[in-house]
């Protein structure tokens, strides 16, 4: 078969795609929390700090030639960064709750009754007889 004819068995199975499909829906929806925090949410807390823009909170470590070649420690992009962290991670913790609430759903559904077998059908019309 070969080496493309393997690969291309490898590819083109469900895992390998839904991970695929994963990561980049993944990857937008990073861009789209990260859009939230940075646009919506760190403005509206950074002025009830006081006007603080957390992209500019920085402590310097070294001062160089220009603004651009200070060695600094960006303390408030790392902020930022753990408040996307944040979102995300509880957004992943509620769509996982949500599947397992479905799975005990199906796993608490009461099976169907089974089909009495001709035996058991017998044994049931013996029992009325004898009943009676």
């Amino acid at each position: 078969m070969g080496l493309m004819g393997d690969f291309k068995n490898f590819a083109m199975k469900g895992n390998v795609l839904d991970l695929a499909t994963a990561v980049i829906i993944g990857g937008a929806f990073g861009k789209i929390v990260s859009s939230l925090v940075n646009d919506l949410l760190m403005p509206p807390i950074g002025l009830l700090l006081g006007n603080v823009d957390f992209k500019a909170l920085k402590i310097i470590l070294k001062h160089g030639a220009d603004e651009a070649s200070n060695v600094t420690l960006n303390y408030g992009m790392f902020i930022q960064n753990i408040v996307d962290f944040l979102i995300i991670a509880f957004c992943i913790f509620m769509i996982i709750q949500a599947a397992q609430k479905m799975e005990r759903k199906k796993v608490e559904a009461p099976a169907p009754p089974a089909e009495p077998t001709k035996q058991e059908k017998l044994l049931e019309e013996i029992r009325d007889l004898l009943k009676k």
